[in-house]
């Protein structure tokens, strides 16, 4: 099976197409270091059975590269990893489609397994997250979600960008918006937690663990 490695970060990505290289099943390891790399890649030189996909690319979302894989690859697995913590962006990613999703911070073994899950058709997902899905699941409506897990997936990306401090005309060419737009959303978000400016909002997305 051939694998396909998407990560932004040099160092990162070439350590994880060795690493996964390694793993039993893998006949091919490819490398893509942007979004428009990601797809161009596997439209022109698949199939590819399972892409390795970082959350963050520089160019577009991890959402947005999932749904044109999803659409123009339907055949090719999605493993996603990320830097960020697991309980806030794993559901977001799986219920878009991802058939895993994994924090960079798992042991060689943990990533392994999950990769070697999703190239054998499955779904992969912590026991961590699994447990915390019960949890949630037997609280009911007990404990209220916090307001940014309503988000829509446009929203949460906004949101995390701005988040991290990302200016508006950055903010729209990297989600391929006008300046207009990205203003629209950053207002309603605002409006939706209930804040005033996008540093109360950069101190909301800290204290709920949503940006590093």
């Amino acid at each position: 099976m051939k694998v396909l490695v998407a990560d932004d970060h040099a160092f990162a990505r070439r350590g994880l197409k060795l690493f996964v290289a390694e793993t039993p099943g893998v006949t091919a390891v490819g490398e893509a270091a942007t979004g428009l790399e990601t797809l161009k890649r596997l439209r022109h030189e698949g199939p590819w059975g399972v892409l390795v996909l970082d959350i963050n690319m520089p160019d577009r979302s991890g959402l947005d590269i999932l749904k044109h894989v999803l659409s123009g690859s339907p055949g090719t697995r999605v493993l996603v990893l990320s830097g960020f913590p697991e309980e806030h962006y794993a559901l977001k990613m799986l219920r878009a489609g991802a058939h895993g999703y994994v924090p960079k911070n798992s042991t060689a073994d943990e990533i392994r397994g999950a990769l070697q899950t999703v190239m054998s058709g499955r779904r992969h997902i912590s026991p961590e997250l699994a447990e915390r899905l019960v949890e949630e699941l037997q609280a009911g409506d007990a404990v209220p979600p916090p307001p940014h897990k309503a988000f829509s997936e446009r929203e949460f990306q906004v949101f995390c960008k701005v988040a991290m401090g990302r200016p508006i005309p950055y903010i729209a060419r990297e989600l391929c918006m006008s300046n207009k737009s990205v203003s629209t959303y950053r207002s309603r978000i605002l409006r939706k937690l209930s804040l005033q400016t996008s540093a109360d909002l950069m101190s909301y997305a800290m204290k709920h663990g949503l940006v590093q």
